[in-house]
């Protein structure tokens, strides 16, 4: 087969030639852009699920559909060590220049960038004795207006973003559309900004402003949000990505490769999926080594075991082992005794090898520690974003079918 014709892409946020299985989530944001056009009052939307699941894929996807509809868009990506109040400005700004085109009050733009410049240099600190700050802290958000006063520059994140999005959102009302900012790792903001960045989604609804926070993030995300604001439960509309069903997932691998006049036997599908297990990054990745291995159509099972090899190796080093060598000694000893206790027991008596999540004090039983000991390496796996919490007392891998990785590695 010719590599230059491959269609499959297995790379981090790389939309894929088929984005199969994904239709009721596009579907849901239609109905919320719609009813917003319509003055109807709405959620902001939350993604969850794995690494690997195509979250990111879906978030710029969502975004495409929210620009089609001619609203404002602005994305960014969370970062445990960044404060919220900088980047946010630099989505605001881009959303508010695509809407400014269509606005018939110049001043009243070059008013919003005002205060939004307010908002963003309130977050430069100034240097030791009151000396100048650094360069590296002599950031600009690139507006050509004068800064307000008076107006989301309190250094109150909370009371600051709360004024700053309802500015926004009056902006967007003007022009008869809406503005809706995406948030990639989202779980990965920090408390008092995911405080504000609540309190601010809940003013907003109140006042049914046409201004949505679309955010994607791992399974724990929810849990950060209640932890934030007990009302956040009822604030956001929570949309589980997961793996790809059978029927999609064969959608994702067939339909590219119609298109180059090519054809798979089912029992190639029936082993790409058993390798897979439906995960869309695996399916690209799977798929594309399988394409190069195949020496004419259709692709057949043989071609997939002698592909999976190096589809393995590649997953080994790229999306398993850079996130395990980031480990510390004492935490990759932590998932070790994760990935033996995730086992769990399939419905033929034998054992599956998914990953189930796994009660803390089993870990500290497995390795014969007390529990407590073993809270600085839990918390920093957490923080690297390795293990998440879904339920109080258990933990479980964010990337799927981390511990089979882990259990095939030497100790």
């Amino acid at each position: 087969m010719d590599p230059v014709r491959n269609p499959y892409a297995p790379g981090a946020g790389q939309r894929p030639p088929e984005l199969a299985g994904r239709g009721r989530e596009l579907d849901v944001f239609d109905v919320v852009l719609e009813r917003i056009a319509r003055g109807r009052p709405e959620r902001s939307l939350m993604l969850t699920g794995l690494r690997g699941v195509g979250k990111t894929v879906l978030l710029n996807t969502l975004r495409s559909e929210a620009i089609n509809h001619l609203w404002g868009t602005g994305k960014i990506e969370a970062r445990p060590d960044q404060s919220l109040r900088r980047p946010i400005a630099a989505a605001l700004h881009m959303a508010v220049r695509e809407l400014a085109p269509r606005h018939r009050a110049p001043d009243r733009i070059d008013g919003f960038l005002g205060v939004l410049k307010a908002f963003a240099q309130r977050s430069a600190p100034a240097g030791r004795g009151g000396a100048a700050p650094k360069l590296r802290d002599r950031w600009q958000p690139g507006i050509d207006v004068p800064a307000s006063s008076g107006r989301a520059d309190s250094g109150d994140i909370e009371i600051d973003l709360v004024e700053l999005l309802s500015d926004a959102a009056a902006v967007a009302t003007d022009v008869g559309t809406g503005i809706a900012i995406f948030i990639d790792e989202m779980q990965d903001v920090g408390a008092e900004d995911v405080s504000a960045l609540c309190a601010a989604c809940h003013e907003l609804s109140q006042l049914g402003a046409p201004l949505i926070v679309v955010g994607a993030g791992l399974p724990h995300l929810p849990a950060v949000l209640s932890a934030a604001k007990s009302y956040s439960e009822r604030l956001y509309r929570y949309q589980r990505i997961d793996r790809l069903d059978r029927i999609a997932a064969d959608q994702a691998l067939c339909a590219p490769a119609e298109r180059e006049e090519v054809e798979y036997e089912q029992k190639a599908l029936d082993l790409l999926y058993e390798q897979s297990g439906g995960y869309p990054y695996f399916v690209q990745a799977y798929g594309k080594a399988t394409w190069d291995h195949a020496p004419r159509s259709p692709i057949t099972a043989a071609d997939v075991r002698v592909a999976a090899p190096e589809a393995e190796a590649e997953l080994a080093v790229g999306f398993f082992g850079s996130r395990f060598e980031r480990a510390t000694p004492a935490e990759r000893e932590y998932m070790r005794a994760m990935a033996t206790l995730a086992l769990v027991d399939g419905e033929d008596g034998g054992r599956d090898d998914m990953d189930a999540a796994v009660p803390t004090a089993e870990i500290a039983r497995a390795l014969g520690r007390k529990p407590a000991s073993l809270s600085p390496a839990r918390d920093a796996l957490i923080k690297k974003g390795l293990i998440y919490s879904g339920e109080r007392g258990t933990v479980a891998f964010t990337v799927p079918h981390f511990g089979r990785y882990l259990r095939t590695q030497p100790a």
